[in-house]
């Protein structure tokens, strides 16, 4: 007999909070939910039309132990690193960085002719072998993210994983991830089967639908919901139509030791970061590393 459908077990409405410079922003889950999320750590839904919540960004700072992902839906976000990387994220397009044994950066939204800006960035965990490895990076423009049709209208834009046959450029990751951006039709139907003992969770962008199972209540705009243990899993699009994220990935189950942008597993290697960062030997490559 089948494992049943993966129903919705939690949700979080999201939280609004500044960072940065002074960014105005809605934390879906952060520090307080480990393990929930494991081995995802904080998800940040970024969006605004007004430059002055936005144009602070992120100046330069540090991470360690982590890979942050950003996804912009709207606007254009400049970058910088010292690993030698720099760059401008557009719409549609994503930056998926492992920060390794350390790295500095910035993130700095821009002006322009349309004044709104919009996105998520997403921390996922490494595991303890990897937390000190080499940072790398890989910046992905919207054409190289391929989107599949679904039968009744819809799409799924593939970051990482699997879907309809088609893999995401993304790969060679830690936790196995998949990053979906679903796009259903009003009324569609999406079947899609996790790995087994995965953690898999779902961000509403726009309009509603739900999933199946005893907790099938619509998923509204800016909710996140924690799919619960089980089989595959079905969504369903209310009669707007409905875009979600659909994210899933292998839970570490290794303890985490956290402190602002450095996530390690015991807080005598925090306690070294931060001497280190105080010393000038935080950063330990800066050379290019990018992954294709």
């Amino acid at each position: 007999m089948s494992d049943p459908l993966r129903s919705i077990d939690r949700r979080f409405p999201g939280v609004p909070t500044l960072e940065g410079a002074g960014v105005r922003l809605r934390r879906s889950f952060s520090n307080n939910e480990v393990p929930l999320f494991d081995p995802f750590l904080l998800l940040d839904r970024f969006g605004s039309a007004n430059p002055e919540e936005y144009l602070a960004g992120f100046p330069w700072h540090p991470h360690r132990g982590i890979e942050t992902v950003t996804y912009v839906l709207d606007g254009r976000v400049a970058h910088g690193d010292t690993l030698g990387n720099s760059g401008v994220i557009g719409p549609g397009d994503v930056q998926w960085m492992n920060s390794g044994s350390g790295i500095v950066h910035q993130e700095m939204p821009q002006r322009s002719a349309n004044p709104y800006l919009a996105g998520f960035q997403l921390w996922v965990n490494l595991p303890a072998a990897e937390k000190m490895s080499v940072p790398a990076y890989r910046g992905l423009s919207a054409p190289e993210l391929p989107v599949v049709p679904t039968d009744a209208g819809g799409s799924v834009k593939v970051v990482a994983g699997i879907y309809g046959g088609v893999e995401g450029p993304v790969r060679g990751i830690p936790v196995d991830p998949t990053y979906f951006d679903v796009r259903l039709a009003p009324g569609e139907r999406f079947d899609w089967s996790p790995h087994a003992g995965y953690t898999a969770f779902a961000h509403g962008i726009d309009g509603a639908g739900g999933f199946a199972g005893p907790d099938a209540g619509s998923v509204a705009p800016g909710e996140t919901v924690l799919l619960g243990p089980g089989g595959g899993v079905r969504a369903t699009a209310g009669p707007d139509g409905w875009r979600f994220l659909l994210v899933s990935g292998r839970p570490l189950h290794e303890p985490v030791a956290w402190y602002g942008p450095i996530v390690m597993n015991t807080r005598e290697q925090l306690a070294e970061a931060a001497r280190e960062l105080r010393s000038g030997d935080f950063v330990k490559h800066r050379r290019p590393v990018v992954e294709e």
